[in-house]
């Protein structure tokens, strides 16, 4: 398995409409070039806790993020390789640890704890999940996503993120189309990531357009519209009902993963 599993950079999010991103694209196709991978079917199922203590470690605004992730890019069959993958953001820098896996691998891992992995990233994650026992898949995000580098400079790498959809209930990396959508047809989520700063080529083409930085957060999109919704308005109403409800997603959550081969 060849691939990088240690990432420090610096990223940035814009929200963009169609037409931004083609005025935006006329004005740096130029200092652009595909990268190794320039396109990417995108599965994601995010894991959290009871509280959903991670979701909202990163909204709270502390400096401080983390996430955990099994995430493919294009799941084929049960030998398809998937990464499992920590994030953590802290005072505008993102660390990001990855270790690949087979899909059938990381399925046993996370339903049994059967590692035959010793690295370190995964003494991180074996981490995790003991500090956080009650740690379960809770939503699965997929999209298509276009990726581009710098003609000069590699590092600097720019995605595009669109047909953003997901679901709460069906988690499982082989449910390619979630039920739910979470953007419009009109919406890119586009991102750049750099070691340091921003190359200034780039930084004035987005002020020439006006395109400035905005939080998205396809994770925290979905808790707040969606997951504490469903919250308040079970409160609001029966409150066991809603517990009884935790309880089975939990469950289900487990299961599904288990029936996914």
């Amino acid at each position: 398995m060849d691939y990088q599993s240690i990432f420090e950079r610096v990223e940035s999010k814009y929200i963009l409409t169609r037409q931004q991103y083609e005025n935006l694209m006329d004005r740096i196709q130029d200092r652009i070039q595909p990268d190794l991978f320039p396109h990417s079917n995108i599965s994601s199922i995010y894991f959290d806790t009871d509280d959903y203590q991670l979701v909202r470690g990163s909204l709270d605004g502390n400096g401080y993020r983390e996430k955990l992730r099994l995430r493919s890019y294009g799941l084929r069959d049960d030998n398809s390789e998937v990464f499992l993958e920590l994030k953590k953001k802290y005072l505008g820098v993102t660390y990001k640890r990855r270790q690949g896996l087979s899909y059938r691998d990381a399925i046993n891992y996370l339903l049994f704890q059967h590692n035959e992995c010793n690295s370190q990233i995964m003494k991180e994650i074996d981490y995790l999940f003991a500090k956080n026992e009650d740690l379960k898949p809770r939503v699965l995000i997929s999209y298509q996503r276009d990726c581009f580098v710098s003609t000069r400079d590699p590092s600097v790498r720019i995605t595009f993120d669109y047909d953003i959809r997901y679901s709460l209930k069906n988690l499982l990396l082989k449910n390619d189309e979630p039920e739910e959508k979470l953007t419009e047809d009109d919406t890119i989520i586009m991102e750049i990531k750099c070691l340091n700063s921003m190359e200034l080529w780039l930084a004035r083409r987005l002020n020439e357009l006006g395109i400035h930085p905005g939080n998205f957060s396809k994770y925290g999109q979905i808790y707040t519209k969606k997951i504490m919704k469903g919250v308040k308005t079970c409160l609001n109403s029966y409150s066991h009902q809603y517990i009884h409800q935790q309880s089975h997603l939990r469950y289900s959550s487990s299961v599904q993963l288990h029936q996914s081969f």
